[in-house]
């Protein structure tokens, strides 16, 4: 079959099977856009805009850049051979050289731990098989010793109440009633049983993908000293009169603690003033100005121009984050259709497009940690006061729309904002790695395809919730984050894969593999190195004015 064939019959399946996928991004201001008949559009010629709006100041001595990205990066055991380079004037070569030795470095500790879980896991399996094959041997010898001494029926006691295996669905008093098997069934049948009662029961499990606690860690641990030491940097600088926001960034870039991550994204959004004697008066400010657009406009969601919309956003707040409970539950997906529905009814240029709902999540469970403790994925939210929940809606509401303030034409008609960053992405991977981009040009592979989705919801279909948190983070303290630095996130993002992508050798494969990527057991380690490998391309690229173009 030809590949163009491959590719409409890949679409036509993956329209109705993936999830997520380009089909089912665009919500009820826009219509469906083909990718196949509508990607020469972003090869017309036009440029995407300056990387920055000036020059940010450069580094000028390797003591800056290393205390810029320390912390990101934990060098760890490469202090020594650093800092005997921080003599030596910056060039780009000399960070390309560092960062790429520090990756490497995490790279190996990463490989070596997987390694080691891997062997662990491999003999508890290798430990668990042996009692089952031991149970196995001691249940067949009793049953046999059943057989020769002639007790192979099981006593007469009604199972009136039981159906029996052997039958369709008729009921039967007694094994004798059933049809004769050989003694070597029902010796399998037996110790069946037996490891069925001896398994302890266990409560529901929550997909790994859904798990809100880092993946690297098991459990709960102790807090590290490091960790303690940045959270009384964190306590130290929110406690002041007037928050240094410039020294909040610089602390907040490497991650910030579950503890302090409420007050210090409302800062970084710039929801909360830097003065803390106003903060108070800000939030009931703005909270009585969300529920003020409540009773003004949310009784209009029925009306004949805004059914549309809202019939829309009904639609996908169920499919958000599916594997966790805590977005099924009712009081959730009512508080995510309100916000949705009044930024939507404010911002008639956009209006609610697909991709959005997504992104309040990360808010409303950072807001959720602000009142409890527990982990959050089974919390049952009516368990909070009315007020709690309410200042958690307001709150998110006020943040996701400082969010979109700078993303907006992401979102406006025809998306312009996202087929400028798909071309901008597809440049600057075939400066960084030619091989992979030839390898898609020779497949066919479009980006418009795969990265549309990245850029219409950050990168979230594609990472686990824990890990989008902590991208935030960074995102925030990073200036224009959500709108310049996550171009390069995406990436290092692409070229993480680059070993699985010149695996594949047709265009159904690269296309299912760039849709469906294994990062379920992702966590705070393998974000940092994506957001080191990201801050690297961007030292070396963002001053380059030709740095898209080849």
């Amino acid at each position: 079959m030809s590949t163009d064939g491959n590719k409409k019959q890949f679409w036509k399946r993956s329209a109705a099977k993936v999830p997520g996928s380009i089909q089912h991004v665009y919500g009820a201001q826009h219509p469906p856009f083909d990718p196949l008949l509508h990607a020469n559009l972003i090869k017309a010629g036009n440029k995407p805009p300056p990387a920055t709006p000036g020059k940010p100041k450069k580094a000028t001595t390797f003591q800056e850049f290393e205390s810029i990205t320390s912390d990101a990066w934990d060098v760890g055991d490469d202090d020594d051979e650093l800092l005997a380079m921080a003599a030596q004037n910056l060039n780009i070569e000399v960070v390309m050289e560092t960062a790429n030795k520090v990756i490497e470095n995490h790279s190996k500790q990463q490989e070596r731990q997987r390694q080691d879980d891997t062997t662990e896991l491999e003999q508890r399996e290798e430990d668990t098989q042996e009692e089952v094959v031991e149970d196995e041997e001691e249940d067949e010898e009793e049953e046999e010793d059943r057989v020769e001494e002639g007790d192979v029926t099981s006593p007469e006691v009604s199972f009136a109440s039981q159906s029996s295996p052997y039958t369709d669905g008729r009921l039967v008093k007694s094994h004798s009633e059933a049809p004769i098997g050989s003694p070597k069934d029902a010796a399998g049948e037996h110790a069946a049983l037996h490891r069925q009662r001896s398994l302890p029961h266990r409560p529901p499990v929550i997909p790994l993908v859904a798990r809100m606690a880092d993946q690297n860690t098991s459990g709960t641990p102790a807090m590290t000293e490091r960790e303690a030491s940045r959270l009384d940097k964190f306590k130290q600088l929110l406690a002041g009169p007037n928050t240094d926001l410039e020294e909040l960034r610089k602390l907040s870039w490497s991650g910030i603690p579950r503890q302090v991550r409420p007050i210090t994204w409302k800062l970084l959004s710039g929801y909360l003033p830097a003065n803390a004697e106003r903060r108070d008066s800000v939030l009931q400010r703005k909270r009585q100005e969300y529920f003020g657009f409540i009773q003004q406009y949310y009784d209009s969601r029925n009306d004949e121009h805004h059914q549309d919309t809202y019939r829309q956003i009904h639609i996908d707040i169920p499919r958000t984050n599916p594997l966790i409970p805590l977005f099924q539950q009712a009081s959730v997906q009512e508080i995510f259709e309100r916000i949705l529905f009044i930024w939507a009814i404010r911002h008639p240029a956009s209006g609610y497009v697909q991709g959005i709902n997504d992104l309040v999540t990360p808010f409303f469970v950072v807001y959720v940690f602000e009142y409890i403790e527990e982990e959050v994925e089974n919390f049952d939210v009516s368990s909070l006061q009315e007020e709690a929940l309410r200042n958690i809606e307001a709150d998110s509401f006020w943040c996701m729309s400082k969010l979109l303030d700078g993303i907006q034409d992401n979102y406006t008609f025809a998306q312009p904002g996202i087929q400028r960053k798909v071309k901008a992405l597809e440049e600057l991977v075939s400066r960084i790695d030619e091989s992979v981009h030839r390898h898609m040009q020779q497949y066919e592979v479009e980006y418009l395809q795969f990265a549309f989705r990245w850029m219409n919801n950050l990168l979230m279909r594609e990472l686990p919730l824990r890990c989008t948190i902590r991208l935030w983070d960074t995102y925030q303290a990073e200036p224009e984050g959500f709108s310049h630095f996550h171009l390069y996130v995406c990436a290092a993002f692409l070229v993480r894969w680059r070993k699985e992508i010149l695996e594949e050798r047709d265009f159904q494969g690269l296309m299912i593999l760039l849709q469906n990527l294994p990062t379920m057991h992702w966590g705070n380690e393998e974000v940092s190195v994506l957001l080191a490998e990201a801050y690297r391309l961007k030292f070396a690229f963002a001053d380059a004015p030709n740095h898209y173009k080849r």
